[in-house]
Order: C-alpha cells, then sequence, then structure tokens
C-alpha cells in the first residue's frame, strides 16, 4: 500500500469521525420517530453541537414535552435557557408536572423561576403536595397574657407555593417570623391564660385572619397550634420587681428627709446657744449698768435694797412652785456650757 493510500483512507477516517461528532445521525433519527419529520433537523443538531450545547439534553426535554402535550416548547426556547444558565431537564420536568396536575405554569415563568435560583420542580410538588413549617423550628414561642401569666406555644403551618408570587416573594423565614408574630399578639390579647388553654383554636383564627401570606411564595392553608404550656408568671415578678424599686425609692427618700432633720436640729441648737449667749452678753451688762447709776445718782441704796428683796421674793416663789428643780434638772450641763 503506497503512501498516497495510507494519507487519503486516514482523511476518509477523520472525516467520518468529524461527521458523525457534529451529525449525531442516532439521536435525529429518534427525533424524527418520537417527533415526526421536520421537529428536529440534522441542521438543528449541528448547530447545538457548534454551541457547545449538548444535543441529547435539548432533545430529550423536547420529545418529553411534546409527549406530555406541551407542544409550544421548541427546541430554540430550551437552548435559549440553557446559554442562559437554566437547568433545562428541572423546568421540563417542572412544565410536565405542572400540566398533569391543572397548574397554570408558563415557559416564561417556569424558566423565570429557575433563573432567579429557585427549584422550580421543587415549587410546582409544593403546590400539589402542601408542606408543614414549624413555626418556630425549635422550641417555643413566649408570650404574657393579660394577667401577666406566660403562655408557650408552637405551632405548624401547612402552606402551598404561590407561582406567580414565586418571583420575588418571600421564604419559609418571612412566613415563620409573621406566624410567631400573630402567635405573641394573640396571646397577649388574650384576658387570661386559661381563655388560651381552653380554645387553642382562636390563635389560629387570629393568625389567619391577618393575611400573612401576603408578598410571600406561599399561600397558608391553615395554621395549627400543635402545643400549649403555661410558663412563668411575669406579672408577679414584674410587680416583685416594682416593689423593690418604690422600697428603694421611698428609703432613699426618708433618708433625705432625716438628713434635713438632722441638719435642721443641729441649726436649732446653734441658734438657742448663739440666743443664750447673748443673754449671758446682756446679764454681765447688767452690774456695769448699776455701778454706773450709783454714779451718776439715779439709783440709791435703798433701791438697790428693794431690788434685791423683789429679787429674793421671786426665787422663794420659784422655789416653792419647783420650777428652779425643774430648770436644773432639765439641762444643767448646757446651762454650765453656756457660762464657760
Amino acid at each position: 500500500m503506497s503512501i498516497i493510500s495510507v494519507i487519503m483512507l486516514a482523511f476518509v477516517l477523520f472525516f467520518v469521525v468529524t461527521i458523525m461528532y457534529f451529525v449525531p445521525v442516532g439521536m435525529w433519527i429518534q427525533a424524527i420517530v418520537s417527533l415526526g419529520l421536520g421537529k428536529i433537523t440534522i441542521i438543528d443538531l449541528i448547530r447545538m453541537r457548534l454551541r457547545k450545547i449538548p444535543p441529547r439534553l435539548v432533545v430529550d426535554g423536547v420529545i418529553n414535552a411534546h409527549k406530555a402535550g406541551l407542544e409550544d416548547i421548541s427546541t430554540e426556547l430550551l437552548e435559549t435557557h440553557f446559554l442562559a444558565g437554566g437547568n433545562v431537564a428541572n423546568v421540563v420536568s417542572a412544565m410536565i408536572a405542572a400540566s398533569k396536575a391543572n397548574i397554570d405554569l408558563p415557559f416564561t415563568t417556569s424558566t423565570a423561576i429557575d433563573l432567579a435560583g429557585r427549584d422550580v420542580k421543587t415549587a410546582v410538588q409544593t403546590s400539589v403536595y402542601p408542606k408543614v413549617i414549624d413555626a418556630p423550628k425549635d422550641g417555643t414561642l413566649a408570650a404574657v397574657a393579660k394577667d401577666g401569666i406566660e403562655v408557650k406555644a408552637r405551632a405548624r403551618v401547612t402552606v402551598r407555593t404561590n407561582i406567580p408570587g414565586l418571583v420575588g416573594g418571600a421564604t419559609d423565614e418571612t412566613i415563620i417570623a409573621r406566624v410567631g408574630e400573630g402567635i405573641v399578639s394573640a396571646i397577649g390579647s388574650s384576658a387570661t391564660y386559661k381563655a388560651v388553654l381552653e380554645n387553642p383554636d382562636n390563635i389560629s383564627k387570629a393568625v389567619l385572619s391577618k393575611g400573612l401570606d401576603a408578598g410571600t411564595a406561599y399561600e397558608i392553608l391553615s395554621i395549627d397550634i400543635a402545643d400549649v404550656d403555661v410558663g412563668k408568671n411575669i406579672g408577679a415578678r414584674l410587680q416583685a420587681d416594682q416593689a423593690q424599686a418604690d422600697l428603694r425609692v421611698a428609703q432613699a427618700r426618708a433618708e433625705t428627709r432625716r438628713a434635713m432633720a438632722v441638719a435642721e436640729e443641729q441649726e436649732m441648737k446653734a441658734r438657742t446657744q448663739e440666743m443664750q449667749a447673748k443673754v449671758v452678753e446682756a446679764e454681765a451688762e447688767v452690774p456695769k449698768a448699776m455701778s454706773q447709776a450709783f454714779r451718776e445718782g439715779n439709783l440709791g441704796i435703798f433701791d438697790y435694797y428693794n431690788m434685791q428683796n423683789i429679787k429674793a421674793d421671786t426665787g422663794m416663789r420659784r422655789s416653792i412652785s419647783g420650777e428652779d428643780k425643774n430648770k436644773s434638772t432639765e439641762a444643767p450641763e448646757d446651762h454650765e456650757e453656756n457660762l464657760l
């Protein structure tokens, strides 16, 4: 065999392999058998290869959609969604499930949900088969009734997907937060904790009436109170704390008044001592005045004796009435201090 023959054989093999790669004849035949002639052409398959789109993914998606009655889904739509970074298989499965469940899910809405990062297949399944959300996820919600008793509750929220609000709608966390807020508000508006324990369905009715699913990706079907328990007596504790605070305030005010009374008492004692000092000072001026009167002749000896007699009579009357004794027993030390 000559060199030219080998080169020609190699060229033919390369050409055949290239044709088999860019022209998936098997998928083209499968498309013709499943969809009929002209639905997917050999040119479409070659174009997918050149644009680096997996032909098998698109062909299987179109075949499955057409077999389910979704004949408006074409290869161009699936190619565009794949190039946009979407999950073609997931979108096709969601469209088929929505069609079988009589759910209105246009292809544009399905691709928008998928490109938004949501699992469109799971959303359709949740719309058909509702799911249950615990509020809160762990533990219980604590609220205080009007009588001051703490009530702990836990709810189970049954929701289904709201397809039109799935793009841009709030998720599970918003539902849990809103339901928790509604439960706390319903318990707080109850007159007593006994009313909550007797009729827990009142909480569900109050929460459902608030329209908590507005602006979310879900539609709330029901809210069921799964557990209700009595907690602490918050009202009594608050009253006790308030009483302790009032007691400390009253003690502080009483201490202030006592300090003011002590200060006023000390001030009065100082004033009394000052007045007594002035009296002693005035009494010390009496002998000087008498001497001056004697020298000037304004006071005679008989006048002096008469004054002494009057003083003696006054002293005798005081001694008989006990006045001098009472004065001497009341504050002898203060009198001596004043004289000193």
